[in-house]
């Protein structure tokens, strides 16, 4: 029970920054999105493709976190986009008091996106709330199509999934249609791209509906 009441006030915690941090980014009118994925999905290739065909349409900013190493903020600051680096030391989530941390480097004012790279996991990012906009799941062919139903959490709060390394689709047992069908049934709503960040396939669609989504053109 005890274990219980710390877990409950941790999160009750963060959830109160997450509302401080909601209120900071409405402010000064920048949408924030938070890219949640197991590692190796490709969340990081991903972000420097979209990068690249979006940083000449929107002012972005982007927060890179890690247990360790700033391995991806280098990557990404090499597409021509501010990129800072939160290194976990450990943990395996981001969470309110380190994203707050880490807007001093930023004239949010400035920016139309700020665009956060989770830690790598599918379970701790999804339970802290970061004051985001909105949720992005991304999940490689690779990984199997049984991952929806296993970790149904962040594929039932993620407002967009992004399937990616479909150019592998031919080369293993993986269903597409179970990923959608499950992934459908957990959020209708959800909007999704399926990917190829290696050929190119699917990206343009993906990276014109965040522009979209930003400029508040979307449904």
């Amino acid at each position: 029970m005890a274990e219980l009441t710390v877990g409950r006030s941790i999160l009750e915690a963060n959830d109160r920054l997450a509302e401080d941090l909601r209120a900071r980014f409405r402010e000064a009118g920048v949408k924030v999105i938070n890219i949640i994925s197991s590692p190796g999905a490709g969340k990081t290739t991903l972000l420097e493709k979209t990068l690249t065909l979006l940083k000449h349409r929107l002012a972005v900013g982007v927060i890179e976190g890690d247990i360790q190493t700033t391995e991806d903020a280098q990557r990404v600051a090499a597409c021509g986009v501010k990129a800072v680096q939160i290194e976990t030391k450990g943990a395996c989530h981001l969470d309110g008091n380190m994203l707050g941390g880490a807007l001093a480097a930023f004239d949010l004012n400035a920016l139309d996106l700020l665009i956060v790279e989770n830690v790598g996991n599918l379970v701790c990012p999804v339970e802290f709330d970061l004051g985001e906009d909105l949720k992005v799941a991304v999940l490689s062919v690779t990984e199997g199509d049984d991952k929806p139903s296993k970790y149904p959490l962040l594929f039932s709060e993620a407002g967009v999934l992004i399937v990616n390394k479909i150019d592998l689709l031919p080369y293993i047992d993986c269903d597409l249609r179970r990923i959608h069908d499950t992934c459908r049934s957990l959020n209708p709503a959800q909007a999704v791209f399926d990917l190829s960040c290696r050929t190119g396939e699917g990206l343009e669609p993906w990276v014109n509906w965040l522009e979209a989504w930003v400029r508040g053109k979307t449904a």
